[in-house]
Parts: C-alpha cells; structure tokens; sequence
C-alpha cells in the first residue's frame, strides 16, 4: 500500500517521519498528473501546493483552524488530504468532484467563492468574529502573489493590520499567476527571495503586520517551523513561501506560457492535448484584434493578468508598447481604460464574462457615463462548463443591461465576430462590449437578408413565431426551428447582432408574428428576452414574449452542452418550449397572422 492510499485525513499524517513526507509529496504529484491530465483542471497551480499543503495540516486543525484558499483552484492537495481521493475520477464533471473548494463536499471547505484575491477579506471577518466571541480558532488565508496584485487584498491587509483577530497569511510566492506577476510587488517580493533581504523593512512590515520569511515553500520541515511561529503571534502574520509552479513534473515547469496552469486532456510525458484542439472563439478574436492593430494604431489591449487565456497574447508580441497587463485588478482595468480614452486611445479590455462582474461600478460610472469609446471583449460568457458556478458568465446581459448608453455585441460565428469587432471599435459615441463563449467557435451561419441591423437568418410565409437567436444560441435555435417544421410549426429566426439595448427592428419583425420566443445563455431575469418583451410593450406589439435562459440560481459545474440541455437550451428543449407555448394560442392563429403578415415577406428598409 501506497503512503497517499493510507492519509484518509489531515491527522493522518501527524505519525509521518520526515523522509515519509518526501515520498508522500512524490506520490501526490504522480497522483495528480495522472488524474488531472485524464480529466482537465488545474495541473502547475497544485503541484506548486504539495509541501505547504503538507505543512497547513500538520500544524493546524482542520476544520477547527479554518483554512481558506485563495481562488481554490491550488486545492487539490488539500481535497486529497481530506478524504476525497477516490473522487478525483469524477474531477469537475456533472455530480463529480468540483475543481474548488465546496462546501457540500467536506467540512474542511469554508469559501468557495473562486475569484481572486478575496481570501484576506474572508480572513479578516472571520478571525474578528473569533476574538470577539473569545474563540481559541487559528484562521489561515492562503493566497499566491499573482492574487496580491488584486485592489481587494489590499483592502484586507490595511484591516488585518490593526483588527484584533489574528491571522496567518500564507503567500504562496512562485512569480506567476496564468503569466509573470506584473507590477511594483512582483518586483518588492523578488528582491526578498533573491538575495536582497537586507534592503529594509518588507511592505507587510510597513503596514503593521508581522513577517516571516522567506522560506522554502517545497520544504515541508522550513514551512512547518514559519507556521508553528505564526500560529503564536500576537498580530496578524504574512509567512512568505517560495515555490515553484508546476513543480516535480518537467512539462509544467518548462511550459513558459503558464506552467501548464490549467488544462484540457493533455498527455501525462508531454502536457501536449492528446487530441488536435478545435478553432475557439478566442483564436477567432485574438486573429481579428491583430488584424484590426495594423489598422487602427490607437487600439490598446488590456487584461486582468490574462494575456493568454483571453487571446491577447498576440497583441502583445506584435505591439508590446500597445499592450497593458494590470494584473488580477479588474476594476482598475476598467478605470484605466477610462484613462486611456480620455487620452484618445481605443482601449479593448478583454476579461472573463464572470470577472466583469467585480467592475461593474467602473462600467457603469467612470465609463459609460463620460461616454468613453471602450471596447470590453467578454470571453466564457453563458454556461463555461467544468468550473462551476463562480465561473459561469451568466450575468453579463442582465448586469449591463442597466448601464445607459452601453451597446452589446453577440456574435453567432466567426464572421459575425469579426465583423462586430470592427463595429465596436468603430463605435466612439460610449462603450461597447463584445461576448462569446468558451467553445469551439463552428460553422458559419449566414444570414438571408439583413434588416435595420438585424439578420434574418431563416423564414417561411405567414410563420406564426419569431425566434430571437442570441450569439452563439443561433446554431441550437435554427436546429430548433427544424424540428418545429417537422412538427408542423413554422419560424421566423433572427439574430439581433446588437443585443442590448434591443433594436427596434426586432418589434417591426414581431408585429408580423403570434409569439416570440427569445433564446439566451444568460439569466432569464433582466436578460435580453425581459428587454424584448419591454421593448415590444412600449411599441405597442401585442405578440406575447417567452424568455428561455438560465435560471436565477447558481449553476453547478458540468460540461457545457449537458448543462445547456439541462436547462431546455438544446434544440429539442428549445422545440419543446415553443411547442407549449404554441399550444396556448388561439385556434385561429394561422389565419389571423396571414392577414397581418399579407404579402411582407421581403426584406425591410435598412
């Protein structure tokens, strides 16, 4: 029997010798590329993790002492030393193992919110509510440097520093997050692990914390010791460990895009995809962004330490000047591409549909109401799959459907996203935004005919219902829409192109229809369907609206398609609800649309 098939918890490894941890830090990382590379996740984060993981639970007391990972995705360890190994079969799939921290699978999770940059602030709360109580609980925040580039873990540290709980802040320190870590504190902490302790007080110091380091993250002895003195101080400690990212398997260490940070189905050898990657929608937007450089000299890109995973890293090795990466600040990224257009540039700002989320306040007031031509390109926006309800992209067209003067772009394929692309960065009169899933990005759809800015994309005489595609939902409803011929119902389908706010084509369009049903990847309320029926209201449009969407609730992870059938996003979902709905029509439907419809079958003016 293996040392990892005997550690079925924390206390486990208290009888552990000090060679025993070395070989079952070796197993653990066998364990883990055998397991992650057979099903996706995050493989150089976790095998940075695997001796201060070792050390977190022989000097605290899980779950008593609380232990909040940072983003969670550096939780692997931590899931296999609190009794789920034989979950990892299932690892971020429907019902499986989530690829964070959750609640509902053990009682050692607390948080399992996986934005950045947050545990300090979980830290701060809960360690003041233990000493108000008089609670004898160590609190423990861990949190790598690439989340200490985040506005909100600053926040947290000027509170730690004077709160009278007490905390232990562990800084997994390996210089990277997806990339580099960027910025003076990448910089301050390199020059503590490279020799330069000597040159004065640390920031942590400065601000009244306590700090110990730097110390050998993969030395599990050095580690324990920093955490044993930490446990006893009087104040709030930062304990500074050095790891390295991906380490113990060569592909991830010398993988300098990211370290292998987070995969597909790779092979174990190699890291390479065991299988030739399909053309995503990023490829499709990272070539166009590159096209639209040589074109427009005062496009400047911006991401939130993403350059990679939102296809900006392009841009950057062709117009490096042209190129700014923030790193996890996303509400500075958004302020600061205010900046930049107040200067006259046309900065893009390409984010995760969910990241967005955090600078919603930036859109809404240090953008949109100077009227700034900002481009902001969502990617992973509607149902992103395997990582679960704090990555879905779900609310970004209800979010932004608030803010006035903003415009949002869905492309349906690769031509429509391009086009639209050179629209939004066309477009100077307020900001634009551009969303598209995580996917392969398939085959173009093209439109018949196109009217007020609107495609028409499939018709028949006298159809009675209108069916308003959203993006990447037009393939689904056009398949949609086939199966309803075949039932003997007959659609009009139409891609708005520019969904928010809602053109007024589309209550022309619904005037010569009996329903309209609008198909989205995002949340029902406060989505484009809810703005359809508004929009329709105040024209005067009698046809009714049903919204079909995503639920207001918090969607598990899963892979995508099943996630969009469960909740009637497929073609025969989507048929199914139409079919209902037309159930409870008027019997003399076909007769009354022909007569309004009459002889309108060509395209409309514009």
């Amino acid at each position: 029997m293996s040392l990892l098939d005997d550690v079925n918890e924390p206390a486990d490894l208290d009888r552990l010798t000090g060679d025993q941890l070395g070989l079952l830090a070796t197993e653990i990382r066998a364990f883990l590329v055998e397991a992650v590379c057979r099903r996706g996740g995050h493989l150089g984060p976790n095998l940075g993790m695997v001796e201060l993981t070792l050390a977190l639970h022989r000097v605290f007391r899980s779950p008593h002492d609380r232990i909040v990972f940072d983003t969670g995705h550096q939780a692997y360890v931590h899931k296999l030393l609190t009794g789920r190994r034989e979950r990892f079969a299932g690892l971020r799939g429907r019902g499986g193992l989530s690829g964070y921290p959750r609640r509902a699978e053990s009682p050692h999770d607390l948080v399992e919110n996986s934005h950045a940059s947050t545990a300090l602030s979980y830290a701060d709360g809960l360690s003041r509510a233990y000493a108000l109580d008089g609670v004898d609980r160590a609190v423990v925040a861990v949190i790598g440097d690439g989340a200490l580039t985040g506005g909100l873990a600053w926040e947290a540290l000027n509170n730690l520093a004077t709160s009278p709980g007490r905390a232990v802040i562990v800084l997994n320190d390996n210089g990277r997050s997806y990339a580099p870590t960027v910025g003076g504190l990448a910089a301050h902490l390199a020059a503590r692990h490279d020799g330069g302790a000597d040159a004065g007080s640390t920031i942590f110091e400065s601000l009244g914390l306590d700090y110990l380091g730097p110390v050998d993250g993969h030395d599990v002895a050095q580690v324990e010791a920093a955490l044993q003195k930490a446990r006893t101080a009087d104040r709030s400690v930062v304990v500074h460990c050095v790891t390295r990212k991906g380490y113990g398997h060569q592909p991830s260490e010398t993988d300098e895009a990211d370290r292998l940070h987070a995969v597909g189905v790779v092979d174990p050898l190699t890291g390479r995809p065991t299988a030739t990657p399909a053309r995503t929608w990023t490829d499709a937007f990272s070539d166009e962004l590159l096209a639209i450089g040589a074109d427009r000299p005062e496009v400047v890109a911006v991401s939130a330490a993403m350059l990679g995973p939102t296809g900006l890293d392009g841009f950057g090795a062709r117009y490096p000047d042209r190129t700014v990466d923030v790193g996890i600040a996303e509400q500075h990224a958004v302020t600061s591409a205010a900046g930049l257009a107040f200067g006259g540039k046309h900065p893009v700002v390409a984010v995760y549909a969910t990241f967005l989320n955090r600078a919603i306040d930036q859109v809404l007031l240090d953008v949109a109401l100077h009227h700034l031509p900002v481009t902001l390109v969502l990617d992973r926006a509607g149902i992103t799959g395997p990582d679960g309800p704090s990555h879905h992209g779900m609310w970004d067209l209800a979010l932004l459907g608030a803010v006035p003067g903003l415009r949002v772009a869905a492309p349906r394929d690769e031509a429509t996203l391009r086009e639209e692309l050179r629209e939004a960065v066309a477009h100077q009169d307020g900001p634009t935004v551009l969303r598209f899933p995580k996917a392969r990005v398939g085959d173009e759809i093209p439109a018949l005919y196109r009217t007020g800015g609107v495609d028409v994309l499939r018709t028949a005489a006298a159809a009675p219902v209108l069916l308003v595609a959203v993006g990447a939902m037009a393939g689904p409803t056009l398949r949609a829409a086939d199966l309803l011929a075949e039932a003997g119902v007959e659609c009009t389908v139409v891609d708005p192109r520019w969904v928010r706010p809602v053109n007024p084509a589309v209550a022309t369009l619904a005037a010569d229809h009996a329903l309209v049903v609008t198909v989205e990847d995002g949340i029902r309320e406060g989505g484009v369907g809810a703005a359809v029926a508004q929009a329709l209201g105040d024209a005067s449009v009698g046809a009714p609206v049903r919204a079909l969407g995503l639920p207001t609730s918090f969607v598990p992870h899963g892979e995508r398609a099943g996630l969009l059938a469960e909740h009637g996003l497929d073609p025969p979902g989507i048929c199914a609800a139409v079919l209902h709905q037309v159930s409870t029509l008027p019997a003399d439907l076909d007769l009354r649309v022909r007569n309004r419809t009459q002889t309108r079958l060509s395209p409309l003016p514009g």
